[in-house]
């Protein structure tokens, strides 16, 4: 190669090579700041698509970590009403055992009855009071799919029912529920039927707005037990758009069921075995099959603690269903857990840096730029070194 002073070949290479050095060291230096070996997609294109779905998944997972602790706090709050319930029945059964006894007379069995009543309204406040983050967990709530006339169309948004018989007397079949509405001049009045009684509630004519019968705002109508002295009550969610002056158009009828499905997300994708269903049944009275049971008398007070003791027996079953979820929850959590930690580990060994690797090639990147800076200074030298010819 001829020697010359207009083209200094050894400089450009000399700048060349430092270039790619200080590239390859800045690299190293991303690499090093963020702890990751796939900063960009150059980096490993197909290592960084992995790795964002593992991340995804195991973010999902932790997720459903979290739902899975908050199924079993639901599940314990129901649990510990239940427990309450039966430490009720217990003392109810007591009450009836002593009523039933005949060395008592009706006064005094009239003293037992006042307590055996409380204890009765109190196992329904309890089912009724008894909620996780405003879901009413264990008062029997009956969720109605309303007919033509009563549906979300019509500005009915939703019936509901708690503490009610959601069967047929004595025949175990869904029991049919009639709904009718009546005009009125405080905004018209609902009146459901079942096999239980008669229920009925007015809408407030607060939310009527003028005398065109529109609503000026969604409200609840309650319906309390009325003839027959039926058990329970009725909520009908209604909308703007119901108009409280129209017709009563007749009746339709519905069947429920009082049990509370509760389905838990503890999986990330939407297949059935991605999610676990649980059924809460009702605790109230109705439900337990104490309703209208009293210790009054001896005979009453016999039917009474056969009540009590079918009551205990149903109630202990309902915990033996709480019970094993919570244990099936413990183990899915389990599961979801060590998916956790198996996801991450694949992830990290896609996309996380090996440090001590990485340093080690930064280093070298670092010597190979001071290198490559001196040999520089030496190349853009060379020319100088050739104008001595010329002296």
């Amino acid at each position: 190669m001829p020697l010359n002073v207009v083209s200094n070949y050894a400089a450009n290479v000399a700048h060349r090579n430092l270039q790619m050095n200080d590239a390859a060291a800045s690299n190293s230096l991303g690499k090093l700041s963020t702890g990751r070996r796939v900063v960009n997609a150059r980096d490993d294109a197909a290592s960084m698509a992995i790795g964002q779905r593992l991340n995804s998944e195991v973010q999902g997972l932790k997720q459903a970590v979290v739902n899975s602790g908050q199924a079993n706090s639901m599940l314990q709050i129901a649990d510990g009403a239940m427990s309450t319930a039966s430490d009720i029945l217990t003392r109810m059964k007591v009450l009836a055992v002593q009523s039933s006894s005949g060395n008592l007379s009706s006064t005094e069995r009239d003293f037992l009855d006042t307590e055996y009543q409380a204890l009765f309204n109190e196992i329904d406040r309890i089912a009724d009071d008894t909620d996780f983050a405003g879901t009413k967990l264990l008062d029997g709530a009956v969720t109605i799919t309303a007919a033509t006339g009563f549906a979300a169309s019509d500005g009915v948004a939703s019936i509901s029912a708690q503490g009610i018989d959601s069967t047929v007397a004595g025949s175990g079949t869904a029991g049919q529920y009639t709904v009718a509405y009546a005009t009125g001049a405080t905004g018209g009045t609902f009146t459901i039927t079942t096999n239980e009684g008669t229920y009925s509630g007015t809408i407030n004519s607060d939310a009527v707005s003028g005398t065109d019968g529109a609503l000026s705002r969604a409200t609840t109508v309650t319906l309390d037990g009325g003839t027959g002295s039926a058990p329970g009550s009725f909520t009908i969610s209604l909308n703007t758009a119901f108009d409280a002056t129209a017709t009563a158009s007749g009746s339709s009828t519905f069947t429920g069921t009082s049990e509370l499905s509760l389905t838990f997300k503890l999986g990330t994708g939407t297949e059935s075995e991605d999610s676990l269903t649980f059924e809460l049944s009702a605790i109230n009275t109705d439900s337990l099959g104490l309703s209208s049971t009293a210790i009054t008398t001896e005979s009453t007070a016999n039917a009474a603690l056969e009540a009590v003791n079918s009551a205990i027996d149903n109630l202990n079953e309902f915990r033996s269903d709480v019970g094993a979820a919570q244990n099936r929850l413990d183990f899915a959590a389990s599961n979801l857990n060590v998916s956790v930690e198996n996801a991450e580990a694949a992830r990290s060994t896609l996309v996380d840096l090996d440090i001590a690797a990485e340093m080690t090639q930064f280093s070298s990147k670092q010597v190979l730029m001071q290198a490559g800076v001196a040999m520089l200074a030496q190349a853009n030298q060379m020319p100088q070194n050739l104008l001595r010819l010329l002296n």
